[in-house]
């Protein structure tokens, strides 16, 4: 009897073993192509990263981006939709297999996920109605300042003005809805978004008043997926005059 119990251990010992040597060499890359298809996730609400054209298509710089990434795979595309708050958690939780969707690079996320190297580079910025007197974070004390919920600029905003009132919108077409119909006239940003609502409202009295921090973008992943990781950052090292021509042909710059 106890030699059928010790048995049964080792056997059960030796499956978990077994599982968990399976799931460690688990090859997302080696899945994408036996599926034939990528899921990316991509925010179609943040112009010019990702919008829907007069064909009522998806497209932006994000969205096109995918598009090259997917057709170097050799694989269809899906779009996988997701906002600001989404982003990581969508990945995180299998829903996507990779992120292309302005995910700015930063300490806090490295710890969760693992980023390509980057692909593009983004600001993020306050501007508010020209003659206002803003020119750091200690103008912001006591200020409304707009911006999205989850973002980069969210953080930045939140950690250097700690004493500015802050209001969070969902997401980018949110808050440029917001700053186009006037219920905020501060915000925290990048220059694109920037550039959208002015684009929708010429009239409208905003300008850049000080940038807060430059930061890399990066395609996000989930973590221990060396090979896709690999062929990834070989991929972006491969076409990065190519991505930096989509990036001006959407951003101007």
């Amino acid at each position: 009897m106890k030699k059928n119990k010790f048995l049964l251990r080792g056997l059960l010992v030796a499956s978990i073993f077994a599982f968990g040597t399976g799931a460690a060499h688990a090859d997302l890359l080696k899945d994408i192509r036996d599926a034939k298809k990528i899921r990316i996730a991509l925010d179609t609400g943040s112009p010019p990263y990702g919008f829907v054209g007069a064909d009522l298509k998806p497209t932006g710089s994000d969205v096109e981006t995918a598009r090259l990434l997917a057709k170097g795979l050799g694989v269809e595309l899906e779009i996988i939709q997701v906002t600001s708050p989404n982003r990581i958690p969508f990945l995180q939780s299998g829903k996507a297999d990779i992120v292309v969707a302005s995910l700015s690079v930063t300490p806090e996320r490295e710890k969760v996920i693992d980023f390509s190297v980057p692909y593009a580079q983004i600001l993020a910025v306050v501007a508010a109605p020209k003659d206002a007197k803003i020119a750091s974070f200690a103008d912001l004390k006591g200020v409304r300042v707009a911006t999205t919920r989850g973002s980069n600029n969210d953080k930045v905003v939140t950690t250097g003005a700690p004493d500015a009132k802050i209001v969070r919108y969902d997401d980018d077409a949110t808050l440029v809805t917001a700053l186009v119909s006037g219920q905020a006239d501060t915000i925290a940003t990048s220059p694109a978004i920037l550039t959208a609502i002015l684009a929708k409202v010429p009239t409208k009295d905003l300008s850049t008043k000080f940038v807060m921090q430059s930061v890399p973008l990066g395609m996000g992943m989930r973590k221990d997926e060396p090979q896709f990781k690999a062929w990834v950052n070989d991929w972006i090292t491969k076409n990065q005059t190519q991505l930096n021509e989509l990036h001006k042909k959407f951003h101007g710059n």
